[in-house]
């Protein structure tokens, strides 16, 4: 058999990216809900479904500083009201002036009613007088305090928020599954209500293995290669909204691997390793992690998917408490892409967010690159909107291993399979990478 035909042979073997994937999701559920205080509730995801259980506005109210009248009042053909001489840029060559007879403020709370001829001064938020259907904003008067003279007639209804106007007391505001934004935050408060039941956030724990590994701080020498990952996973699981701590460094040591897993089940919801993923004989956490021995850890199943860059990926369980466990390989790019592919969706599994895979868009791409044979290909690349519609694809430099290239990246563009040449000008898959710029 040829060097060809052993390589085709290899990749046909592998699993197949999709399948992978499914399989992985279908073991994991979302975690116990909480009831948490409306405070605590931002950045997780809600539970159930949530129904307002007052209205927005609670009352009906002055939406900007001016005075409250009846329209009638300050109409043509109003009633007992006053008119002064003709001015300029007045409607129908006439001011209007009503008697103010009291003031309103957003604290006030008792009941009070217009009288033919009469108006409130409101400030914004203030309750409406009752027979009051209009605010004329200050600065269409002369800002008078026992009587106003009003330049300008507004419409009916004009700068006036009625009673449940923007939600009414049993709309649904969110569905199970919506992350709790500051905005439904603030919509929530506005209705009443004070605790959501959520899915917490998973804790996620970052592992990395290896005796080559150094803290950083300094240059990698001969033997030595400074710890980019466990910092790097550390900073992708807070993004994805997970309470991520970083453990450092972990030597390639059995017995240590496995206390060390063994007391991070006691305060994770998932743990994260990286490195040790391969066959070689220095991967220690697939050797130790692929074995049973007792109830102590295992089983984690390695591997070999047809993704690149990384084809040998980990999952499984460790402990007891069956905690989840992914485990990504050594290379810094590698080690992000399959975060990106494998451990965000676990996250938001945890998590019960929805959708648990990034969006993407079909874009044109600008350059003609390759892509190896039978493997599903994760670049990083700059994408952009194009004028009139549509999204142009540039792939980056250095392709999926370059940290500088993904440092730079706003979408991973994904190529399949079966394609070894992408052609400019042609239509490809891009995932989109919502970090802040």
């Amino acid at each position: 058999m040829t060097a060809t035909a052993d390589a085709e042979a290899a990749v046909n073997e592998l699993t197949p990216l999709a399948e992978y994937l499914g399989s992985v999701l279908r073991r994991l559920h979302a975690l116990p809900p909480l009831d948490l205080d409306l405070t605590q509730a931002y950045g997780n995801v809600l539970a159930e479904d949530v129904v307002a259980t007052h209205s927005v506005p609670a009352f009906d109210q002055a939406a900007v500083d001016g005075y409250a009248a009846c329209w009638e009042d300050i109409a043509a053909g109003g009633r007992g009201v006053g008119y002064l001489p003709a001015q300029a840029g007045s409607p129908g060559g006439r001011v209007v002036q009503l008697n103010v007879v009291g003031d309103l403020g957003a604290a006030s709370w008792r009941p009070v009613r217009l009288t033919p001829g009469a108006c409130f001064s409101v400030a914004a938020g203030a309750p409406l007088p009752i027979g009051a259907d209009v605010v004329v904003p200050v600065e269409w008067t002369d800002q008078g305090m026992a009587s106003v003279e009003i330049h300008r007639v507004p419409k009916r209804g004009y700068s006036v928020r009625k009673t449940g106007e923007e939600i009414l007391a049993g709309t649904l505001l969110a569905r199970a599954g919506t992350y709790v934004s500051p905005a439904l935050v603030a919509v929530l408060a506005a209705t009443g209500i004070g605790h959501v039941v959520v899915r917490p956030s998973p804790r996620v724990v970052v592992v990395a293995t290896g005796d080559e590994l150094v803290e950083v701080g300094r240059g990698s020498q001969p033997g030595q290669v400074v710890d980019v990952n466990s910092h790097a996973l550390t900073a992708a699981a807070a993004e994805a909204g997970a309470l991520a701590y970083r453990v450092g460094i972990c030597d390639d040591d059995p017995e240590g691997l496995r206390g060390l897993l063994e007391d991070q089940t006691l305060r994770a919801d998932l743990i994260i390793t990286t490195g040790g993923t391969g066959t070689g004989p220095g991967d220690m956490v697939r050797r130790i992690l692929s074995r049973r021995e007792g109830n102590r850890t295992g089983p984690v199943v390695f591997t070999e998917v047809a993704l690149y860059p990384g084809t040998a990926l980990g999952f499984g369980t460790v402990g007891p408490e069956e905690v989840p466990v992914v485990c990504l390989p050594g290379d810094p790019g590698a080690a992000l892409v399959g975060f990106e592919v494998l451990a965000r969706p676990v996250i938001n599994m945890l998590a019960g967010a929805e959708p648990v895979f990034r969006p993407g868009v079909r874009g044109h791409l600008l350059e003609t690159i390759s892509s190896p044979a039978g493997l599903r290909e994760f670049r990083p690349a700059h994408v952009a909107e194009r004028r009139g519609g549509g999204y142009t694809v540039q792939p980056l430099r250095g392709g999926p291993l370059a940290l500088s290239g993904l440092a730079e990246a706003n979408g991973l563009l994904v190529l399949g399979e079966r394609v070894t040449t992408a052609a400019a000008g042609s239509t490809v898959d891009v995932l989109l990478l919502d970090r802040r710029r």
